[in-house]
């Protein structure tokens, strides 16, 4: 399991203490160069895998290390999940059965399935960004997912070893390139419903940053429709 943490101290220990640990063999936390004490707070809780960026990569450069060391410890099936506590790693045993049978190799945690989001707190305007992308993105990658927009999800081994999540961005927009190149390159991804909470410690985006990565999910949606058609090429998915 890998958290990718920033100014995650008061509630990384609230997330490490629900993690079902009769299913995770280890834990890794990647602190994106915070300024508060949750690198202290992952050492006394006994997280043994801890790293932190001397500078601070971003949130896409923060999942890329991530990724590196869960392979690395020879991680079969990786869970990310945000250690803000908005998402519950309750959900990790249902989560990995799924990969561990093969029925999907990637799943993510879905808020908009059951109405988990505006039950949770989600601002009305995110709810309507969301939808709005996610229809947008389900047109363009010919899917069908619930939303493209969570920070809950799980892969295979395979899937990390076959994606080249490396040569995407830094920023928010990783995400939504990841699972462009993981449909471009052949995989499924399945959804459960995900129940979520907002409040004043969860992490969030400001409205200018949720404008770029939108911007970020529709360049995204249309270099992979382009690349798909044989239109335009997309160094995104060339390497896939």
């Amino acid at each position: 399991m890998v958290l990718p943490a920033y100014q995650a101290e008061k509630t990384l220990e609230t997330t490490f203490r629900e993690i079902p640990f009769d299913i995770v063999d280890e834990v890794v936390i990647v602190d994106d160069n915070s300024c508060d004490n949750t690198i202290e707070v992952a050492k006394r809780i006994g997280i043994k895998h801890i790293i932190k960026h001397p500078q601070n990569r971003g949130y896409g450069g923060n999942q890329k290390s991530c990724y590196k060391k869960a392979l690395e410890l020879g991680a079969d099936i990786v869970v990310m999940l945000h250690p803000d506590y908005q998402y519950t790693p309750k959900l990790i045993p249902a989560i990995v059965h799924i990969i561990a049978n093969d029925l999907y190799p990637v799943v993510m945690g879905s808020r908009i399935l059951g109405r988990g989001a505006l039950k949770g707190g989600m601002p009305a305007y995110k709810y309507f960004a969301n939808r709005v992308l996610t229809l947008f993105q389900n047109i363009l990658l010919h899917q069908k997912l619930s939303e493209y927009h969570t920070g809950y999800r799980a892969f295979s081994r395979d899937v990390l070893e076959k994606v080249n999540y490396e040569i995407n961005s830094d920023d928010f927009v990783f995400d939504n390139q990841m699972i462009a190149q993981i449909f471009m390159a052949g995989f499924e991804i399945g959804e459960v419903t995900c129940p979520t909470k907002y409040f004043d410690d969860a992490s969030s985006i400001n409205f200018k940053r949720s404008v770029k990565y939108g911007l970020g999910v529709l360049h995204t949606s249309i270099a992979y429709f382009l690349h798909r058609k044989g239109i335009i090429k997309s160094r995104l998915f060339r390497s896939l």
